[in-house]
Formats: structure tokens, sequence, C-alpha cells
């Protein structure tokens, strides 16, 4: 059984006082504004095949670990896919690919993937043996007989988990099909989309002609110029908001904002055009379109939220071999306080504007993005991202935060998966995590168990309503 003060503090003052918080939040409906469940999952809903493409096919948590050890990507049932990809035996038999999970499985002690899996096994399948060499063939089986059964398709786990606004991600081209099967078919879960266009700002890549093509496509539109495409991406939002759309997300390796002369611009997105685009044309075009996306948002109220500072496939020989998203990215050391000043500047105090910051560099919580949310009424500090969603990780961000921004600058949790299954088992963390910081203030008369409790239920599920304006979705509704 999982222990049930599992992440709780140890201190015992600390723990009894984090269990009656946590109990107050434990069967709150779970908010996820971000993150990348596929949507035909949930259209289709059809059964999941078995174990191995469940838990592990959409984890890049789990490959890279076992990369790291040494185990063959291959072994692993992860086909060549990139430039370099040849004809090699890649292993297809998923309980052999399971097995070699398990055998393994001791990696993951201490982290937070190990966590997440322990509570999608138990609480979520009903397994109660631990998961090791010797038990993997018997979990395996006990888990396919269970994806058999109608209760363990993705629309009955999505109610069971409580799960009450789901959002997804999806390119700007994006035709949002599998949104609209879910909004004309008799089941009423809330799943949404969210625009990102990250790939039409990356001008210098190779591939950025095409994504330019997927979006005339979609808008049926002749973007010949800059201001056609400007006028292409205000369409797309459009569509996106028809279709319950809240947000918008921007990935940038360098953060960067800056509104560009609009003569500076168009010739940018004509050498673009011509395939002539530098990497410097780029950084200087990404910094514009974040100032154009904001613009926008000002306009239309969708929510931005900017994750800077991953430097993406850092793995040459893997990404040439795989392809993208295999556990090979890295993150970088970010700048905020400057990096965010024109924006900022120009609309921080905007009514209309709401931005949601993430990032992988710790170090900047206290410094730079703490004072920047005590500040700016549009700028709300995103959770503990990637590497840092984890029970320490949280632990630090709250620390390093609240005494500047409070809790309530902040924009509550969200899951960020892939692992449709571990929506849950992270949502669980968090809530026990925040628990147990919030009873340390208690515990030191700090604040009384009464505030704490209703910050306990702000971090847990008001905020990320308010953030991504949910809530005035639905006064407006009302």
């Amino acid at each position: 059984m999982l222990h049930p003060d599992r992440f709780l503090s140890p201190v015992p003052t600390v723990r009894t006082i984090a269990r009656r918080l946590y109990e107050r939040t434990k069967d709150l409906p779970i908010v996820g504004p971000h993150g990348h469940v596929a949507p035909a999952l949930l259209a289709e809903n059809a059964p999941f095949p078995e174990p191995t493409t469940l838990f592990l096919s959409p984890d890049h948590y789990l490959f890279r670990m076992l990369y790291s050890q040494g185990v063959a990507m291959e072994s692993l049932g992860v086909p060549p896919d990139g430039p370099d990809g040849q004809d090699v035996a890649v292993e297809s038999d998923p309980r052999v690919i399971w097995q070699t999970f398990a055998d393994h499985y001791h990696l993951f002690r201490g982290t937070p993937s190990r966590a997440w899996l322990d509570y999608e096994l138990y609480e979520v399948f009903g397994v109660s043996k631990r998961l090791t060499s010797a038990t993997a063939q018997s979990v395996y089986d006990q888990l396919a007989e269970r994806l058999q059964e109608d209760a363990f398709r993705p629309r009955a786990l999505f109610d069971r988990f409580g799960i009450e606004v789901l959002t997804t991600t999806d390119k700007a081209s994006d035709d949002l099909i599998a949104h609209d099967r879910i909004r004309t078919s008799e089941w009423d879960g809330d799943v949404r989309p969210c625009f990102r266009p990250d790939a039409l700002f990356r001008i210098a890549d190779g591939g950025w002609n095409d994504e330019l093509d997927l979006l005339r496509a979609a808008t049926d539109a002749d973007i010949s110029d800059y201001r056609g495409f400007v006028a292409a991406l205000e369409d797309r939002r459009t569509f996106f908001r028809q279709h319950g759309c809240v947000s918008t997300d921007h990935a940038v390796e360098t953060l960067a904002t800056q509104r560009v002369a609009e003569a500076e611009v168009k010739a940018v997105f004509q050498r673009a055009l011509r395939g002539e685009a530098s990497t410097d044309d780029q950084a200087v075009f990404e910094a514009h379109m974040l100032m154009e996306m904001a613009r926008m948002s000002c306009e239309d109220g969708l929510v931005m939220q900017i994750h800077p500072g991953a430097l993406r496939d850092h793995h040459t020989a893997v990404y040439r071999r795989f392809g993208p998203d295999k556990g090979a990215d890295i993150p970088l050391r970010t700048e905020f306080t400057r990096a965010l000043r024109p924006l900022l500047n120009a609309y921080g105090a905007h009514p209309n504007y709401r931005l949601v910051v993430f990032t992988l560099d710790e170090t900047t919580y206290a410094r730079e993005l703490a004072p920047l949310a005590g500040h700016y009424p549009a700028l709300r500090l995103g959770p503990p991202w990637w590497f840092h969603d984890s029970i320490e990780g949280m632990l630090r961000f709250r620390r390093r935060t609240t005494e500047t921004a409070g809790i309530y600058n902040t924009a509550g949790f969200n899951d960020d998966t892939r692992a449709f299954c571990s929506i849950p088992a992270r949502h669980d963390l968090a809530r026990r995590v925040d628990a147990s910081y919030l009873a340390t203030l208690v515990a030191r008369h700090q604040i009384a168990e009464e505030e704490a409790q209703s910050m306990a239920r702000a971090l847990a599920y008001d905020l990320v309503r308010t953030t991504y304006r949910l809530d005035e979705e639905t006064t407006a509704e009302a």
C-alpha cells in the first residue's frame, strides 16, 4: 500500500496539520490548463491497447533515465525516426519491453516519476504488488485485463479522475477536428485547445516554409508579406477561441521581447520567405512576435504563457537517430528582468492582459520572477515546471517566491504531461507538498490554520481557474 502520509513533513506537529489541510483539497476537481495529452485520445475513446503503450510510450521522463543507464532506446520499442535512422532491430513485443522497464524500475527511486507511477499502479489500476523484475509479468497481466474494461477507457478515466477542464496543446494550423468530435459527442468532458504558434516564429528553421503552407491552407489566405502573416494569426486565434481556447503557449530558447520597426520586420519576413533568414533574424522576429502576441491577448483576452530556457535536442546523435522529444532537452540559464521589460512596460498593467511565465532556471525565482510578479498586475508565476515538478522542486519554489509575491500572484498547479494516467498522480503530489509547506507556516505561527485552509484550496483549485479566466467565462455564460 502507499503510505497515507507520503510526501508530508516528517516533523510530527507539521505532519498533523498537513494531514488536515490535505484532507480539504484531495478531492477537489482537477483543472489542467497546460498539458500535452492528444485530443484524439478522448475523441476516439478507444481502449488503451496494452500497458506498455499507456505507461512508457508517451513519457520521455522514463526514456531519459533508462537511456542514462545504458538501456538502448530500441529495446524500449522506440523506432529510429531521424535523418540518421536505419533499419535496425527494434523490440516490438510489449511484454519484453515491459520486462526491461521493470528490471530497471529501481532507477526511479527518489524521483517524481516513481511517485507518479506508484500512484497510477495502485490508485488507478488497483495493483497491490510492487513492480520488480519478479512481478513484472503478473503486473502486466493485471493491467492488460483492466484495460479491456469500459471503466478504463479514456473518457471514463477522465470522469473518475475528477477532471473539470483539460487543455491540450495544438499547432496554430491545427484543424481541431478532434476537439469538434469531443464537443459534438454525448460526453460532456471539457477539453480545450491551446494556441501554440512556435513553429511559425522559427523562421531560420529548414521546415518553416512548410509550416507557413499549413497556415495558408488553414486560413485560405495569401500570406505573401508580414501583414498577411499577422492577419492569418489573428484569424486562427479567433478560430481557436470559438473552440473554447483560453490560452496561448510560447517556447523560446532565449527570452527576449522587443517591438521592431515595421520596415525591419517586413524585411526579415521577406528574407524568411526566400529561405535566407539567419539565426539572428529569427531572434529578432521571435522577440517582436512575442510583443505581437501580447498585443493580441489584450484584444482577445487569451492568457499568454511563455516558457523559455530549454536547449532542445542537446544530444545530436539521439536527435539525428530518433527525432525530437526523446529526453535530451537540457535547462539553460535564463534572464527575465531585462528580457520582459519591453513587454511588461507595454502591457503589464493592461486590464485585459494576463501573462503566465514558467522557468527551468530556479536561480531566478527569488531574484527576478517573484519581484516582477509582485509588481505587474498582468503577471502570474507558473508552477515548478518539467525538471522541477518534484517534491523538493515544489518546496523550493514556494520558499523562494511566497515572501515576495505571495501565493496569489502564482498560477496554481498544472501537470504539463503527455501521460494521461499520470494527471491525478501529479495533482495529488502537488496538493500534498503544498499542504506540508502551509502546515509549516501554521506550526511556526506565521499564519492561522483557517488561513492555510483557504490558501490550500487556492493553490489546488481556485488560482488556476482565476489565472486562466475560467471563472470569468462561467460568469459570462451565466
